[in-house]
């Protein structure tokens, strides 16, 4: 099916093209609908494309020398990637595979080349994702070396209200599948370790999960279980707490 200029103006980088700008960017690509944990493309492929999501989620990973899956990022409706790779001649820096059933708009490195370089505004977005993706490794990488497994792995379900829940009555829904082992490549902790956490969080009435995803019960509680323990910049705007 086709995609319109509706669904093209939603993609973050292209929100502020004007109607011909993007019906010619359309004009360009092509759509590909692909059914959960699918492969869209494998760390050390030849970059040959620019994906953008329509609708879906993407996890993005690497494989390690022991065979284990590291789960870098998870991207989102609105979303482009990947971030690096496209300029120059290098690889795709990871492999890509669809969550759920995703919708993507697909455009070859050239197109999106010629792109960059007729919309300046465009460029500039560019960069600004770029400086955000690192950021949020830097981010990532900090945790990793000063939380432990509770503040990670409540950290983990915040970011994850924050960027796909649903508030519903109170509560936030959450529609992102994950298997216990892939929470664990994430926030680098082991299966079993992310098992117990959220039992323990379901004990307490702050959390449900099932196959589909997660419901949040009081998601200022879990904000309020990790902040009261370092001080995050969400405290400060929010001031949920004064540090001693």
């Amino acid at each position: 099916m086709d995609i319109t200029i509706d669904a093209l103006r939603s993609v973050n980088l292209l929100h502020d093209l004007n109607s011909d700008e993007l019906e010619r960017v359309r004009s360009m690509g092509a759509t590909r609908t692909l059914p959960r944990r699918s492969t869209i493309f494998r760390e050390g492929e030849e970059v040959t494309s620019i994906y953008f999501i329509i609708h879906g989620l993407i996890k993005t990973h690497k494989i390690d020398e022991k065979g284990n899956e590291q789960i870098l990022s998870l991207l989102k409706t609105g979303d482009m990637f990947p971030h690096t790779g496209q300029f120059g001649s290098n690889p795709y820096p990871t492999t890509a595979t669809t969550v759920i059933n995703t919708e993507l708009f697909t455009l070859p490195i050239s197109s999106f080349e010629q792109i960059l370089a007729g919309s300046p505004g465009i460029a500039f977005k560019m960069m600004a994702v770029m400086a955000s993706e690192i950021r949020e490794l830097q981010n990532k990488l900090q945790g990793f070396t000063s939380r432990n497994l509770e503040d990670r792995g409540i950290s983990f379900l915040i970011k994850l209200a924050e960027d796909f829940g649903i508030n519903i009555e109170g509560k936030v829904l959450i529609h992102v599948p994950m298997t216990h082992q892939e929470i664990a490549n994430l926030i680098g902790f082991t299966r079993e370790s992310v098992t117990r956490l959220l039992s323990s969080l379901c004990k307490e009435g702050l959390l449900a999960v099932n196959r589909k995803g997660f419901l949040i019960h009081n998601l200022q509680a879990l904000r309020e279980r990790v902040c009261v323990k370092e001080n995050c910049a969400y405290c400060r705007e929010h001031k949920l707490y004064e540090r001693s």
